[in-house]
């Protein structure tokens, strides 16, 4: 890998060695002797090549015809196996990156070695090699083949080649083998492989479920045991590296499903290390705040009071959970670290020891979390979970009143539990009280039922109190009005009020007196102020879905792709709904600043709400693409500037038959604009000024190296032209003094295109016409080697122009313009001439068949209109058979063959 030129292309002294020995070893001529020896040879060289030579050299032996089938197919088992050695991984990945098609003319460091930033990771890139990895050789074991890369893998999630490459394994990891349902299930192969080691060393149970023969300890120079020292199951180094590894595969997967898959053995371990309680810096830094990112993904995408429930029932923990076989705990020592250990005394405690301070600090962390990460119907909704529960445990004066709210199937909960419930129950009334009353219709009937238990026999006065406290909330929301009772349940609210105002009960009848006189000053004001209008329930409900997906999106690195994702689904159901809430700009704007970000899974997401956005408000999604897309600021790169590109595409296509006026108009005239070689880029005329300074810099500092230099005899004379000319036309990509990108101007071409055949009546003639005569232009002046590319996107622009009108004619589309034979006999003689004095292969081939296609349709241009229904002529007349067509038919009326003179 002495150079980016060199490190995809094979050496022909390694292609010579490796089919030298491979000979000696395969060839079925030879003795068992020969063979046996030369198998030897052949495994010395392949072990003792580097895997970033053995790649390019390996792939340019195996492809067809190359070689015999004898020896082919060794060197495919031997490529197949090639992630197995150390660095096969990487060196996997970094070839598949550097040889796709979606990689060229993109910029690489001249000098060897690793990529530290990923620059050349693609998506469709990162698909391939996804495949590769995922893909068990049937040469070995899917036990075998995940146990030999995973470690590779890791090291990569771990960031040691830097943060792209770790985000790349980790999708690879996660959609490649645990989206796989033979790869990916609990128990699998590639579950033991890369979560197994993880979730156990996280949650030391997990260990000895999934294998009863491990000794379920990790514990160093335990060849003489202490019995005063606790045992330790997982190290603090080995905790450390779990959590870190699980949350990088976590944000790093933009699937939901895939988060409660990895989280959901371990949720009530993340819990403990998340509500630590005044974690020292090294701790916080390691420990709590890997956690506590992993607990806020879990709850903003699964928040709700089933997935609530552990937290609260665990509130406590410290480790193992209630019913485990050993009482592990995770516990502080030395200088920050954390790591899990075993009690080995007889006099070890299990359970949980209640200390208030602890109890006060970890119901608040949880509401905390709570009311950052889920939605305001979802607090509300664990609120009334917890009071419901609290209402059925509740002390009652009298026995035979009872409010069961609990399913028959379930266990009564233990004091301590119900302590924890009251606990969370009320920091949430005293942290959010503004957001309980989203459920104001179920909230009201809890209200009433307890109130009419209070009115049968006389509950606890702490019960009353807080039911009084949420009646409270209730009567002074903003959007509260009297009407929004029902009558049977005002009825109650009304008459239970004043009994509790008359009633001897201090705590709780000043309150119920004034709440009394606030729901009637509240109803007399409501009548004097009729015309205030209060929004619907559905405006409501939208406000906070926005408000919420809003805040997944723009979290920034604190919401990791899963969040991302799920604020986008949010947007979309806005979209489609067509909820007046929605800021369209705001919106518009806000994903583009996503579709500028290098993430292509989110990116994939971004472009599907565009087009639903598109549909509803066209002009709006339009405007903000095209100006990202033409850039006149000069602030993107060029590959953002085609994802826009993409983006722009794809709403095309989705407007359909409603690309027309001023969109189109708009769209056309840009993408002309574009596609011509007028654009001047001053900002990037002073870029490539010292970008080109520097290349000559580092290239005179090559030279001049001699053991950067690359073997002149290794490299044949045709190879070296080939690496020139290669060169030259990734160099003339770039923008000449100033003029626009090639690459761009390509895209331009094609995305004019495929509009061509969306709807070519909605463009009109004028920007048709223009789009053919700049094409033909083109072709006529732009003819260098490193212009091929637009010269093909012009040739495919005629052709998508000839199929509009054909399919036109064939819909009986009247378009009222259309390709005259003087206009048509210019662009065939162009192109004729470009199909025989052409540079490029694929540009000669593409004239060629667009020469056909025209000649085509002016044959079909000549023939009338075949109607698909013909209205009953005279051939239908009772007792005669005429034929005022001349068509000669026979007995039956059906046409006969017929020769004809045709000039």
């Amino acid at each position: 890998m002495a150079s980016s030129s060199s490190s995809t292309a094979a050496h022909p002294k390694i292609l010579e060695e490796i089919v030298e020995a491979g000979k000696k070893a395969f060839d079925p001529t030879n003795d068992a002797s020969t063979r046996e020896s030369g198998l030897r040879a052949f495994d010395k060289l392949i072990e003792r090549t580097p895997v970033w030579k053995l790649l390019p050299a390996l792939n340019t032996l195996i492809k067809p015809s190359v070689l015999p089938q004898w020896l082919r197919d060794p060197l495919v088992q031997t490529l197949t196996l090639l992630p197995l050695r150390p660095t096969g991984v990487r060196g996997t990945m970094e070839f598949v990156f550097s040889v796709h098609p979606s990689n060229v003319g993109r910029t690489q460091d001249a000098k060897a070695g690793p990529q530290k930033q990923g620059a050349s990771i693609t998506h469709e890139g990162v698909a391939v090699a996804t495949k590769l990895l995922s893909s068990v050789p049937t040469s070995t074991t899917a036990e075998a083949w995940f146990e030999g890369i995973s470690g590779q893998l890791f090291e990569l999630i771990d960031g040691t080649a830097g943060p792209e490459l770790a985000k790349t394994a980790s999708q690879i990891v996660g959609y490649g083998v645990l989206g796989n349902k033979q790869y990916g299930a609990p128990g699998s192969p590639g579950w033991n492989a890369f979560v197994q080691p993880l979730v156990q060393d996280i949650n030391p149970t997990l260990r000895s479920m999934g294998n009863p023969d491990s000794t379920a300890i990790k514990q160093e120079n335990e060849g003489i045991v202490d019995l005063s020292c606790d045992r330790v199951l997982t190290t603090s180094q080995s905790l450390k590296t779990s959590l870190q590894r699980l949350m990088t595969l976590v944000i790093s997967n933009s699937s939901p499903g895939l988060c409660r898959r990895l989280l959901r053995l371990v949720l009530v371990q993340i819990w403990a290390l998340a509500s630590w309680q005044n974690p020292p810096p090294s701790t916080e830094e390691n420990f709590v705040k890997p956690a506590r990112a992993l607990l806020q993904a879990y709850l903003r995408i699964f928040g709700n009071s089933e997935s609530v429930r552990p937290f609260v029932r665990n509130l406590l923990c410290r480790g193992a959970t209630e019913g485990s076989q050993s009482p592990w705990e995770y516990r502080l020592k030395g200088k920050g670290d954390i790591e899990i250990t075993e009690p080995r005394g007889l006099d070890s405690t299990s359970g949980i020891e209640l200390n208030w301070n602890e109890l006060e600090g970890k119901a608040a962390k949880l509401v905390e979390f709570i009311t950052s990460s889920c939605s305001v119907t979802e607090v509300s909704s664990i609120f009334l979970s917890l009071l419901k529960r609290c209402i059925e445990t509740a002390e009652k004066t009298n026995d035979e009143i009872k409010i069961d709210l609990r399913p028959k199937d379930e266990k009564a909960d233990s004091p301590l539990q119900n302590l924890f419930e009251v606990t969370i129950l009320q920091k949430l009334m005293d942290k959010a009280p503004e957001k309980l009353v989203s459920q104001f219709d179920q909230l009201l009937e809890l209200v009433c039922e307890v109130l009419a238990a209070d009115t049968k026999s006389k509950l606890a006065d702490d019960l009353l109190a807080v039911v009084l406290s949420l009646l409270n909330l209730v009567i002074t929301a903003p959007t509260f009005q009297k009407s929004h009772i029902k009558p049977e349940g005002l009825k109650i609210v009304e008459s239970s009020l004043e009994r509790l105002s008359n009633e001897d009960r201090p705590q709780l009848s000043p309150t119920a007196r004034n709440l009394a006189l606030l729901l009637k000053y509240r109803d007399e004001m409501e009548q004097d102020d009729v015309s205030a209008s209060a929004p619907s329930t559905r405006q409501i409900e939208d406000q906070r879905t926005y408000k919420l997906a809003m805040e997944y999106v723009t979290g920034g690195e604190d919401n990791p792709a899963p969040i991302v994702s799920e604020g986008l689904n949010l947007l979309s159901g806005l979209i489609l709904k067509d909820s007046p809430i929605l800021d369209i700009p705001a919106v518009a704007v806000l994903l583009s600043t996503l579709l500028e970000n290098n993430d292509d899974y989110i990116n994939l997401r971004v472009i599907k709400v565009y087009t639903q956005l598109a549909n509803k408000h066209p002009k709006s999604a339009v405007q903000e693409l095209l100006d990202h897309y033409l850039d006149p600021q000069e602030k993107s790169t060029t590959d953002v500037r085609l994802r826009f590109g993409e983006a722009l595409l794809q709403v095309i296509q989705r407007l359909g038959e409603t690309f027309i006026g001023d969109v189109a108009r708009q769209v056309s005239e840009t993408l002309l604009c574009i596609a011509g070689r007028r654009g001047y880029r001053a900002k990037t005329m002073a870029k490539q000024a010292r970008d080109e300074k520097l290349r000559k810099l580092k290239k005179k500092k090559e030279d001049e190296d001699d053991d950067m230099d690359l073997d002149e005899e290794e490299v044949t004379e045709e190879e070296r032209a080939r690496n020139d000319i290669l060169a030259q036309i990734l160099h003339g990509w770039e923008s000449k003094r100033g003029a626009e990108d090639v690459r761009i101007r390509t895209s331009a071409l094609s995305i004019f295109g495929a509009a061509i055949e969306t709807n070519i009546g909605g463009i009109g003639p004028t920007l048709v016409s223009g789009s053919v005569d700049l094409c033909i232009n083109i072709l006529a002046m732009e003819r260098e080697m490193e212009t091929a590319i637009l010269r093909r996107a012009a040739i495919l622009n005629v052709l998508s122009f000839v199929r509009a009108l054909d399919a036109a004619k064939e819909s009986g589309r009247k378009l009222g313009f259309g390709l005259t034979d003087e206009s048509r006999e210019d662009i065939v003689r162009t192109l004729q001439y470009v199909a025989q004095t052409d540079n490029d292969g694929l540009v000669q081939q593409y004239a060629k068949d667009v020469v056909e296609s025209l000649e085509n349709w002016q044959m079909a241009s000549i023939l009338p209109p075949q109607e698909s229904t013909s209205s009953p002529g005279l051939t239908r007349l009772a007792g005669l058979h005429i034929n005022p067509s001349g068509t000669l038919v026979d007995a039956a009326g059906k046409p006969r063959p017929r020769i004809e003179e045709v000039e």
